[in-house]
């Protein structure tokens, strides 16, 4: 009895163990492709310097870049990509993220809007974090 519960409990704690190397790697490749695949769409369409534009002109957004650019790196809760797509998923979630995406590009939500549901959902370092990472990607 005491040994089929034993069983039990390490086949229980391998899964668990598989579950999480899974999530865990999942989330690197699936955010290294993702922003590989968009950061490669942007240089090669040209559209990188219209979002650029798109930022220099928006007095809201350059609040954000300016922030990103003077914060403190070392304090920030997460500096890469990867940890900032696990922050997102465990916190906001795919399918609201997708969500997210998919009302932006149909033009029905704002870039303030979704700001606003990102700030109800994340801590502020962790909004500092992911305007680092962003300033990053468009401007080093």
């Amino acid at each position: 009895m005491k040994k089929g519960i034993l069983i039990f409990l390490v086949i229980i704690l391998l899964l668990a163990g598989i579950g999480y190397g899974v999530y865990y790697i999942g989330t690197n490749i699936a955010s290294k492709k993702i922003t590989d695949d968009l950061s490669a769409e942007l240089h090669n369409s040209g559209q990188l310097e219209e979002v650029r534009a798109y930022i220099e002109n928006d007095p809201d957004l350059q609040r954000y870049v300016e922030e990103a650019r003077q914060a403190d790196r070392a304090a920030l809760p997460f500096t890469t990509k990867e940890e900032a797509t696990r922050v997102l998923i465990r916190k906001v979630g795919v399918t609201d993220l997708l969500e997210m995406q998919s009302r932006v590009e149909r033009g029905k939500a704002s870039h303030q809007e979704i700001i606003n549901e990102l700030e109800s959902s994340l801590t502020e370092d962790e909004l500092l974090a992911l305007k680092v990472i962003a300033y990053k990607e468009l401007y080093e």
